[in-house]
């Protein structure tokens, strides 16, 4: 049962991120380098898509040169790893040139 309520808080939890950074009240940088508890078994797919404008596809291009595996968890991301995407998503946000998808 406890092992239930878990779930359900942490299901909740990461559904209310998503909205957030949707809205755009949160940045994924600020979520990458911070890495709150209801994020750790979110993969890097999951919090990419989440931002507005990004696919699957997007986010796939997205990581490619980063060397990075969608379907990593941010939970266990180095801190190199986790240095790298927060760069690169916060110059993205920053004013440079979307992805063309």
């Amino acid at each position: 049962m406890r092992a239930l309520e878990r779930a359900n808080m942490v299901r909740l939890a990461r559904a209310e991120l998503k909205r957030a950074i949707a809205r755009g009240d949160m940045d994924a940088a600020e979520v990458v380098r911070d890495c709150p508890w209801e994020t750790e078994s979110m993969t890097i797919a999951e919090l990419l898509t989440s931002q507005r404008r990004w696919g699957r596809t997007r986010a796939r291009k997205f990581l490619l040169p980063l060397s990075l595996n969608e379907n990593k968890q941010l939970g266990t991301l180095t801190s190199r790893q986790r240095r790298i995407l927060a760069n690169e998503l916060s110059t993205r946000a920053g004013g440079r040139e979307p992805l063309s998808v």
